[in-house]
């Protein structure tokens, strides 16, 4: 009994270690994923026109000159 009471720990250890390394490209991929928290401009529906009286100038999502806080890439003011 006390080989296996002293086996059962070892067992643990090696399934936690084995799991952890594991698990390290699984949590690098999902950091490189989460990096990019901005949608595309087809995702965002995206246009260079105005739609109506609404255009990314008057947003308040909008960082001048060219940017958007959710939209990647550049973009127009009048988009």
């Amino acid at each position: 009994m006390n080989t296996m009471a002293k086996q059962q720990p070892d067992r643990s250890r090696r399934t936690f270690v084995g799991t952890a390394i594991a698990g390290l490209p699984a949590s690098l991929l999902l950091r490189a994923a989460v990096a990019s928290d901005k949608m595309t401009k087809p995702q965002a529906e995206y246009q260079e026109t105005p739609n109506g009286i609404y255009s990314c100038g008057l947003c308040t999502l909008f960082v001048a000159p060219d940017g958007c806080k959710v939209v990647e890439g550049a973009i127009s003011k009048d988009g």
